[in-house]
Order: C-alpha cells, then sequence, then structure tokens
C-alpha cells in the first residue's frame, strides 16, 4: 500500500506523489526530528525541535542530550510503527548527524536513517 509522500508534492503526471511504507515510515521520523513543539496546533507536544540546535554550539554534551531526545521523541511518537535499536549523535566540526537504526513493526525490516540539521538528511 502506497502513502502519501512528504513533503507533499504532485508526480510527474500531475497527481499527488505517492510513497512506499518503508520510505513513509522514514518521512514520519524526519517529521518528528525537525518539527519543534509547539509547533502544531493540536499537539503541542510533538517533535523534538532539532532545527532549533542548527544555531547551538556544539559539543560532545550537546550530542549526548540529543541521543536522549531523539530516542524519547521516537518512542513516544512513532512507537506504535517502529522499534528504536539505537541513536546514534555524532558532533563533528559543526556538524551534527543524528543516526537512527529502527525496525519496522509491520514488516520486522531493520532500517536505519541518517539525518541532518539544517542541511541535506
Amino acid at each position: 500500500m502506497n502513502q502519501v509522500d512528504y513533503p507533499f508534492r504532485f508526480d510527474n503526471r500531475g497527481r499527488t506523489a505517492d510513497t512506499t511504507a518503508d520510505d513513509h515510515i522514514r518521512d514520519l521520523i524526519e517529521q518528528v526530528l525537525f518539527t519543534s513543539p509547539g509547533e502544531r496546533v493540536n499537539r503541542p507536544t510533538f517533535g523534538c525541535g532539532l532545527n532549533q540546535l542548527v544555531f547551538s554550539p556544539n559539543s560532545p554534551e550537546l550530542a549526548a542530550a540529543t541521543q536522549f531526545l531523539v530516542q524519547g521523541a521516537l518512542q513516544q511518537w512513532l512507537g506504535d510503527l517502529i522499534v528504536v535499536n539505537s541513536v546514534h549523535v555524532d558532533s563533528e566540526d559543526s556538524t551534527l548527524s543524528v543516526t537512527i537504526a529502527y525496525i519496522v513493526r509491520q514488516t520486522q525490516t531493520q532500517q536505519t536513517a541518517v539525518f541532518t540539521p539544517g542541511g541535506a538528511a
């Protein structure tokens, strides 16, 4: 079953673009990571606000705090869809990258995704 792609766009046929179930899960993770708490009207606690870290000083302490923040938000908002195996945060120079290893509950497939605030995911 195909899902609506994120971000919303039209495909080459002029229809709403769709995506696979695995890509849809990755899109949901991206939404949780980059949505700031308070940004959604009817879900004021949704998200973990990774975008707010773009201008924060990069340090090992920030990486450790981010790891716990991301893991907690994913378990809270996507716990019925995925099992989070690990969250690894690398702080290198001016780049903070978040690597998430997870299992999709429906298919029991292992997936890994890398996200970088303020940059290409």
